[in-house]
């Protein structure tokens, strides 16, 4: 089993007023050459965007583009015609595909959003762009894993054009969780949301990460309590 650690006061930070944001890879103005990507998983954001800000009309292709709302709501526009809140709960994915337009935005005027972004290289360049946005919270199983995304689109959660599994877990009591992966060339990513865990006698607290692959599973120990987000994608 290989791994590598991305403590939490390592990853790349920025503050442009209205946004705040964490970079666990290499993004706009943090470069870090050991950290472009992990396998398929390019991006992974932490950001809090102000009230009534947002990302304007920008444009995307060739990326499986998630958003999970951590609190807070934001608006979301596109060139397909979709307009539609997401919030905590739920999530939401862009096949950007062959090209994309669209914007984000936080129409509160008093709260703040907390978002992770997630991109993932896709399997299949230049498809059909594609919107999904679903509710998430009734695949939750109390102190267990669960899946909200998969490359199965008759599977629970959303779906992507890549063999890639994301599940999140929260835990209010100590216990060991066992992941498998599905491929033998994929790769586990995990980051701690919240609370503390351990794999493989390496500790990680809130916002820690880890990134692992050439195993067929892990161990997870819950130490406590924890919210947990795990993203499994090929390695090449």
């Amino acid at each position: 089993m290989n791994s590598i650690v991305y403590a939490s006061n390592t990853v790349g930070t920025g503050n442009h007023d209205w946004l705040q944001t964490r970079h666990y890879f290499s993004f706009a103005n943090y470069y870090n050459p050991e950290r472009i990507h992990f396998g398929m998983l390019r991006v992974l954001n932490d950001d809090i965007v102000a009230p009534e800000s947002g990302f304007g009309m920008h444009p995307h292709d060739n990326m499986e583009i998630i958003t999970i709302p951590l609190s807070g709501s934001l608006w979301h526009q596109d060139d397909m015609g979709n307009k539609s809140t997401i919030q905590k709960g739920e999530i939401q994915v862009m096949s950007a595909g062959s090209g994309i337009m669209h914007s984000e935005w936080n129409k509160d005027v008093n709260t703040p959003v907390n978002l992770f972004q997630i991109w993932i290289y896709p399997r299949t360049r230049n498809v059909t762009p594609r919107y999904q946005q679903i509710e998430i919270a009734s695949l939750r199983v109390p102190n267990s894993l669960y899946q909200i995304l998969s490359p199965n689109q008759h599977d629970a959660g959303v779906w992507i054009h890549q063999n890639a599994w994301i599940h999140m877990g929260e835990f209010n009591k100590k216990s060991t969780q066992t992941y498998t992966l599905h491929a033998h060339n994929n790769g586990v990513f995990v980051l701690v949301v919240d609370g503390q865990i351990s794999i493989d006698q390496t500790e990680l607290h809130t916002r820690d990460a880890i990134g692992i692959w050439n195993t067929k599973d892990i161990s997870i120990l819950i130490q406590s309590s924890a919210t947990l987000l795990l993203i499994e994608v090929p390695m090449n």
